[in-house]
């Protein structure tokens, strides 16, 4: 769950920066949420950063991604990604 608590903490960094909401993983509409967001920085021009990252970062990026993927749908059967 590492990876997941790491991925939450950042997004609610940068939440906090633009005076958006907080996620919160016992809430299930955030980790919904939190799924859609995953979903969208997995697809081909977020992941590669519209080509400004190398393949090597972009691998790692993936990764990274998909270990928290893992960890929510674990947490919390029911969400659904679309990138996945």
């Amino acid at each position: 769950m590492k990876s997941l608590q790491n991925y939450v903490k950042r997004a609610n960094e940068w939440n906090a920066v633009f005076n958006r909401g907080q996620y919160d993983l016992d809430n299930p509409k955030d980790r919904q949420r939190l799924a859609q967001r995953i979903g969208s920085e997995l697809s081909p021009e977020n992941l590669h950063c519209d080509g400004e990252i190398s393949r090597a970062e972009a691998s790692r990026k993936y990764n990274r991604l998909i270990r928290v993927a893992e960890q929510l749908k674990k947490l919390d059967p029911t969400v659904q990604f679309w990138e996945v």
